[in-house]
């Protein structure tokens, strides 16, 4: 017997993907397109044991762990050509 979901468009632990208002979790594309901290700490809270971590935006010591998650970011992200993937790869400074 089939029943059909109560809501289609909406998985449980499924972060809501919002760029407006007061309870976003991504910013916009003039932002820089990433999760906010707010997002991302509601993701690790639905899924635990998550490693999630906001963009690394600042200034870091070449060869520190912040470095190689930027390096390695930037390498995985070279072919998005999307509007939103070529704003993030701005925030990162790739």
């Amino acid at each position: 017997m089939y029943t059909q979901p109560s809501a289609p468009f909406e998985k449980k632990g499924k972060l809501r993907k919002t760029t407006k208002g007061k309870g976003r979790n991504f910013r916009t594309t003039e932002e820089g397109a990433g999760m906010t901290a707010k997002g991302v700490k509601e993701y690790r809270k639905k899924n635990p044991g998550s490693k999630l971590k906001t963009a690394v935006t600042g200034k870091v010591k070449p060869g520190s762990k912040a470095a190689k998650r930027r390096k390695s970011f930037c390498a995985r992200s070279k072919g998005w050509t999307g509007e939103r993937g070529k704003a993030a790869r701005r925030r990162w400074k790739c």
